[in-house]
């Protein structure tokens, strides 16, 4: 085997140092981290979990002076983990490149750390480990620092299949529009028979889909909704002023820990919408405000919505 494909398939350290820049640099490793995950684009992958296993290899600025044993000073293993944990944490994904590369971004937030290398594989989805390797520099990221608290707070607002029907729907969202916080919409099922299948993971589906529909009728309404379905999506259009309509298949089924309610209970999803968003008020017209939670709740009936 020649240097290079073994080298192709060497841990993460070894192919560190063999591409080491110019001046010596520490790494910090870890090997053979295995996490059981639901992770994949295959149906076949959803609603079960497999294991999948991170080695990592940070490099980092070697230290000027006694470390004096001091933890403070240096980059701690536990910090790779805790970047793998919470990138697992934050939502189900379809690839292993976008898993490894937001873990790189993740760790490369560190001042210690200068380089990345991340290989993440599923062990249970063939004969061998399938997986991915990434390597990422801290000058290669263009961003400036993840900050949790970054996304915008919303004012969400659901609409009954009444209030999307109303004559008053384009006057409320005039008001709507005029407080400072963006501006999310959420809606139920259309009033429509729809196929009941007898299985709770296929009818969640058909009852998510149908929701999805009705965002898009409420589109037709008014030229100033527009209906997103991604966190991506989402967050581009609080950031610029966009009314939002949620269609909620993506965003529900991607869920680390999603709604314990059925979308069946389209108000109690849009609750949950509301907190995983951090909504700070949710405004339901037309339906009766569900109990429970720490966000604030006001409901209104459509012929005495004065907004």
């Amino acid at each position: 085997m020649t240097t290079e494909i073994r080298l192709a398939f060497a841990h993460p350290s070894e192919r560190a140092a063999a591409t080491a820049p110019r001046g010596p640099l520490d790494r910090i490793s870890l090997r053979d981290h295995v996490v059981e995950v639901e992770i994949g684009a295959f149906q076949a992958e959803r609603g079960t979990t497999q294991r999948v296993c991170f080695n990592v290899v940070v490099e980092v600025e070697p230290l000027t002076g006694p470390i004096d044993d001091d933890v403070d000073r240096i980059l701690s293993y536990d910090r790779v983990t805790e970047a793998i944990a919470h990138e697992l944490a934050e939502e189900r994904l379809n690839l292993l490149e976008t898993l490894a590369e937001r873990i790189a971004e993740r760790i490369l937030l560190e001042p210690q750390a200068i380089r990345a290398f991340v290989r993440v594989e599923k062990l249970d989805r063939g004969p061998g480990a399938l997986g991915v390797e990434i390597v990422r520099a801290r000058n290669q990221m263009a961003h400036g620092p993840l900050v949790e608290d970054d996304r915008p707070h919303p004012r969400l607002v659901y609409l009954s299949n009444a209030a999307i029907a109303s004559g008053n729907l384009s006057g409320w969202l005039d008001q709507l529009e005029q407080g400072d916080s963006p501006l999310v919409l959420c809606v139920g099922a259309p009033d429509l028979p729809r196929p009941c299948t007898g299985h709770r993971m296929t009818q969640r589906r058909i009852d998510l889909l149908a929701i999805e529909q009705n965002a898009w009728v409420l589109a037709a309404r008014d030229p100033r909704c527009v209906v997103v379905e991604t966190r991506t999506e989402l967050d581009w259009a609080m950031k610029h002023g966009q009314i939002s309509v949620w269609a909620p298949s993506k965003i529900v089924l991607d869920a680390v820990d999603g709604p314990a309610t059925q979308p069946g209970d389209a108000v109690a999803l849009a609750a949950w919408f509301a907190a995983s968003f951090a909504a700070e008020e949710m405004l339901v017209i037309g339906a009766g405000a569900p109990e429970g939670g720490d966000l604030p709740l006001r409901s209104v009936p459509v012929e005495q919505a004065r907004l």
